[in-house]
């Protein structure tokens, strides 16, 4: 494959690639239609509702900037009983020269607090791929070359985390950490450590019913690291006639969005935003897309919000 220099690319984005290079955190992937995929973040929203939720993402970052992210979320989940949930989640994530992969398996248990709440207590355990060919790239800094003669091949690291969702009809509220490893190396890589930090999250959603046509949900998505920023999500999304939907998104100091989607006969639904960068890496690219496809057989406790709004 064609060498590439990616001048602006480690320039201007040496916080997305390199934040796990010798630096204290990282944040982990994201997504503009988070509100979609909530296992991704907590293992505890597996089997709310669904006898079966299945869904794929794919998220192109930054268009036009050479090494910028490129994202594929997989998964699946659904009720067991009256009781359990289960998931499986598959995560890609490539930037620049390196590539990280998540695969984890989810398992919750739903506990009924009156006849319309419900509290979901939830734990996910899996394994982090993550390789780096730095002969896809070129720093700067000359003084990195030695760091940057040893790539790193398929190493491994365990992933285990908790999460607990509150629930009803109308609306929802968790917690979670995906993982709750701290500080782990991929090998013995001694020029640079990828430098693993917990990463907690809180979600948040409301579904108001206006008239008999639309409903209207505002929902927030919250991301905190130890050493990065705090990182808000915020979303404004509006469904009528229990098919169409139109939305607008904001990522703090980051971002807006635009979202739209359709959802088929109520259990297939076909989504898609844009992102307008409002940093200084807005002259360097096109923005960013979403596309996600999701599909819901429902169960009983979905009928109240059929087709699924979250």
């Amino acid at each position: 494959m064609k060498k590439t220099i990616y001048r602006q690319f480690l320039g201007a984005c040496m916080l997305s690639l390199f934040w796990s290079l010798g630096i204290k955190a990282q944040q982990q992937v994201q997504f503009t239609q988070y509100m979609y995929n909530t296992m991704m973040v907590n293992p505890a929203y597996a089997g709310t509702g669904s006898k079966l939720d299945a869904l794929f993402i794919h998220r192109s970052q930054w268009v036009g900037l050479d090494g910028a992210p490129r994202t594929q979320n997989v998964g699946v989940n659904g009720a067991v009983g009256n009781i359990l949930g289960l998931g499986l989640n598959f995560i890609n994530d490539r930037i620049g020269p390196s590539n990280q992969a998540f695969l984890t398996a989810a398992v919750s248990a739903r506990i009924p607090l009156n006849e319309k709440l419900r509290l979901s207590v939830g734990l996910n355990g899996g394994m982090d791929f993550i390789s780096v060919d730095w002969s896809k790239g070129q720093a700067q800094n000359q003084n990195d070359d030695a760091m940057m003669q040893n790539n790193i091949r398929n190493r491994v690291r365990p992933v285990i985390g908790a999460g607990v969702y509150l629930y009803a009809d109308n609306w929802y509220f968790g917690v979670s950490s995906p993982t709750f490893i701290q500080r782990d190396k991929y090998g013995d890589w001694n020029e640079a450590s990828i430098d693993s930090r917990v990463h907690w999250y809180a979600i948040a959603g409301y579904v108001f019913r206006i008239g008999e046509n639309v409903k209207l949900k505002p929902a927030i998505l919250a991301k905190m690291v130890k050493g990065a920023p705090l990182t808000i999500d915020a979303s404004l999304n509006a469904m009528f006639k229990e098919q169409f939907t139109v939305g607008l998104g904001y990522r703090y100091h980051d971002a807006v969005a635009l979202l739209l989607g359709y959802t088929f006969k109520k259990m297939l639904f076909l989504g898609y935003s844009y992102d307008i960068n409002l940093t200084k890496l807005r002259g360097y690219n096109s923005g960013s897309h979403d596309i996600i496809l999701r599909y819901n057989l429902f169960g009983k406790e979905a009928g109240a919000r059929s087709p699924r709004f979250f």
